[in-house]
């Protein structure tokens, strides 16, 4: 349930103001069929963090014990840093000819490719080594922040106050990071 839980809140909190959430906006104010685009940002996502999750379950397998808190949490800690700068979106999205779901699949699955919520996939699948419960939070946790992104569109990114998100998140990491390294405090190991 610790895998499950904490994959969920730390993509839904890095995921805010990421690129893939700016992606989510463009997908609904250009395509505006909001059931197909939340239906591929799920198979994008869940694809691409089985894939992400399967490389970090194989890389603690490749690790030696003692080393491997060390390496999971400064790069949860690195993922902190990463998260305080702001993400945009280059790339306008084109309309794939199979339409509005196939388009979102394939565009957020790329867009996904090296993302630091993709690659917080494959260390959350070393920290905790439990393929299913950390693919499922980190999904999770990804439609959490796109979800509300797809159906209000822009004028919720206007409102949210995302250097705080951006804050939180990272503060997030970085206390992750530390709890992986030193483990919680007060707490025999």
């Amino acid at each position: 349930m610790d895998a499950f839980l904490t994959s969920a809140a730390l993509v839904a909190l890095a995921e805010i103001g990421d690129k893939t959430q700016l992606l989510s906006f463009v997908l609904a104010a250009r395509l505006r069929k909001p059931g197909a685009i939340i239906l591929g940002i799920f198979v994008a996502t869940l694809l691409n963090h089985a894939l992400a999750g399967s490389v970090g379950v194989w890389l603690a397998a490749l690790i030696s014990p003692p080393l491997l808190p060390w390496v999971t949490g400064l790069l949860f800690i690195g993922f902190g840093l990463w998260a305080l700068h702001p993400d945009s979106l280059d790339d306008d999205p084109r309309l794939h000819r199979a339409g509005a779901f196939v388009t979102s699949a394939i565009v957020f699955f790329i867009a996904e490719m090296g993302d630091k919520t993709q690659l917080a996939t494959v260390v959350l699948g070393a920290r905790f080594e439990a393929l299913a419960p950390v693919v499922l939070g980190t999904t999770l946790g990804m439609l959490a922040a796109n979800i509300p992104a797809v159906l209000v569109g822009e004028a919720l990114a206007q409102k949210l106050p995302m250097k705080g998100i951006r804050y939180a998140a990272a503060g997030l990491f970085i206390a992750t990071g530390l709890v992986t390294i030193f483990g919680i405090p007060g707490t025999v190991q």
